[in-house]
């Protein structure tokens, strides 16, 4: 079975979106949250909720990544996306698309990677 294209399926959305008023979203990416036992989540944790939206915001000056994305909720930092997922988010925000992001998952684990997972969506 064949399936159709990422272009057809993106042209097909807009087709179906250009009298919609709902937005279309692609589901980019499914990550942990990394860094997020050095910034505010202890202090958060009792407000953060699944379906919160997120802030992805580009961090080219980083000195220890120059495809850094720092994670925020509410203005206040919870870490990053992880290092070896950040390219694609990094390129995407770069060329000016329009990139969502919302808390998928909180787990009360000991392993900071395993608290928060987020997920980043693109909007059509």
């Amino acid at each position: 079975m064949r399936f159709p294209s990422l272009s057809a399926l993106l042209w097909l959305g807009l087709c179906l979106h250009a009298g919609a008023e709902e937005t279309i979203r692609i589901l980019v990416q499914s990550s942990p949250l990394a860094g997020s036992q050095y910034y505010a989540v202890a202090e958060l944790w009792p407000q953060i909720r699944v379906g919160d939206r997120l802030t992805l915001v580009r961090e080219p000056g980083n000195r220890h990544d120059p495809q850094a994305i720092r994670v925020e909720w509410n203005g206040r930092q919870l870490g990053y996306v992880p290092r070896a997922e950040n390219r694609a988010v990094a390129t995407a925000l770069d060329a000016g698309e329009k990139l969502e992001a919302r808390v998928s998952k909180l787990r009360a684990d000991p392993n900071p990677w395993r608290r928060i997972e987020f997920e980043v969506f693109l909007s059509l």
